[in-house]
């Protein structure tokens, strides 16, 4: 009879640190579900139903882009760009022409109130910075010269897969159709940089091989849509 009473105190504590040992595990496995988050690209609306868009009638082309410079958007990706001074510019282009046309010269540049001339970081550039290099750089005042330090630092798949997805990378239109992705601009040192800001888009071809006049979207027209709240 004491045998059976010992055995059953046992099982108790034995059943807790089952359901204890159970239980870690769903969460373990909950936490590393939401780190594994996959990127998913925004969809993309015909180019003029956004508030930031230029439309040439004449060639049937529109050009539009929606910064993701609120909390609220920016929230689809896994880094937060915004502390790496970079801000991600969803960019959108619609034919609806009956021809491709190429976007294979296309060049975009944002120029801010303080006359800055910004191009998009390629994909080189975002891997540097979301690296935290540190170096050396301090002058070797000794007489015998020292070794370089290596740059320090990396970028795991899990950051690299979501900024290749991420990027625009279209080299055509086809016809009656949009592509879509992002661009990421550096605004280091620039408060406020939408603010008075103009994008251009220049390059893009028709089916001809002739270059259509350039894109101009003033930043103003997104920023007083009031589509998001910005800090």
């Amino acid at each position: 009879m004491r045998e059976l009473e010992r055995e059953a105190e046992w099982r108790v504590p034995r059943l807790w640190l089952r359901m204890l040992w159970v239980g870690g595990v769903l969460l373990a496995g909950c936490l590393s579900a939401l780190a594994a988050k996959e990127f998913v690209m925004p969809g993309a609306r015909p180019g003029r139903n956004y508030p930031a868009h230029d439309e040439h009638p004449a060639e049937k082309i529109t050009v539009a882009i929606d910064p993701y410079d609120v909390e609220t958007k920016a929230s689809i990706f896994s880094v937060k760009y915004r502390n790496f001074d970079l801000v991600p510019i969803f960019f959108v282009i619609t034919n609806d022409g009956d021809q491709p046309i190429s976007l294979v010269g296309m060049k975009a540049q944002l120029n801010t109130k303080d006359r800055s001339k910004l191009l998009p970081e390629n994909r080189d550039d975002l891997l540097r910075r979301l690296a935290h290099p540190t170096r050396n750089d301090r002058t070797n005042t000794l007489p015998i010269p020292l070794p370089k330090k290596e740059v320090k630092g990396g970028v795991s798949s899990k950051t690299m897969e979501p900024i290749d997805d991420a990027r625009f990378g279209a080299k055509a239109v086809e016809p009656h159709s949009t592509a879509r992705g992002f661009l990421f601009f550096d605004v280091t040192d620039i408060s406020d940089p939408l603010a008075g800001a103009t994008f251009y888009l220049m390059g893009v071809q028709d089916a001809s091989g002739k270059e259509v006049m350039y894109f101009e979207i003033p930043l103003e027209k997104y920023l007083s849509a009031g589509e998001a709240k910005r800090p």
